[in-house]
């Protein structure tokens, strides 16, 4: 791997070669190849590490359970992604990760520095486990994000339950809402959630009672 460009890049700023090198040691850091349109990480499966493009770019594409998709960004050289599921570790991956061109990658075990900070003394240890909050939170604003960006009604649904069904691993589930709180959460009126709802249901997209729901 090429130190000389990877300390360049502003993740590791104000770290000198000798200790980017044990850095990346510590992080069990792999460089690997990729061609154009392979999956680099799966949805629906948590990572533990998180990525460094050193040369090329990945695909970030979204998948609801009925198999749509569409890209959410692209990662290009020198840029990262995964970094807040790699912090979390147990969080189902939301998106696949595909490469758009032939690429390299720098992967990183984020939490291998983690632990090691647990070693350091509390106020380094608090860093830490600040970074692993932030991470959650920046996790469910994203998630928010998304489900009430959409304009229609039966988009953000789709958003939500999709979700719910990628990171449950299982296409019927139980939501933690009741009818009003989900109308709450989508930004929407609880009377057209339910008719839109039950639409869905006659259209054989989902069946739903009460808050169980299964996609079909």
């Amino acid at each position: 791997m090429n130190l000389e460009l990877i300390r360049k890049n502003r993740l590791f700023h104000g770290i000198n070669r000798d200790e980017l090198e044990l850095l990346l040691k510590n992080a069990e850091a792999r460089e690997k190849s990729f061609l154009q349109g392979d999956v680099v990480f799966h949805a629906g499966k948590p990572v533990s590490r998180m990525g460094l493009m050193t040369e090329g770019s990945v695909n970030l594409l979204k998948y609801d359970a009925w198999g749509n998709d569409h890209i959410l960004d692209n990662v290009g050289t020198g840029e990262v992604f995964g970094e807040t599921y790699a912090c979390l570790r147990t969080e189902p991956l939301m998106v696949n990760v595909i490469a758009a061109t032939d690429c390299r990658i720098l992967f990183l075990d984020i939490r291998k520095i983690l632990d090691r900070v647990r070693l350091s003394g509390p106020e380094v240890q608090l860093a830490g486990n600040l970074l692993t909050v932030l991470a959650a939170k920046n996790l469910n604003l994203s998630r928010k994000i998304d489900m009430i960006t959409p304009h229609r009604l039966r988009e953000r649904i789709l958003e939500y339950l999709s979700w719910q069904s990628v990171s449950q691993g299982k296409r019927s589930f139980t939501i933690p809402f009741d009818r009003q709180q989900m109308a709450d959460y989508l930004s929407v009126d609880r009377s057209a959630l339910s008719a839109e709802l039950s639409r869905m249901q006659k259209e054989g997209l989902i069946r739903f009672r009460k808050n169980h729901f299964q996609i079909l």
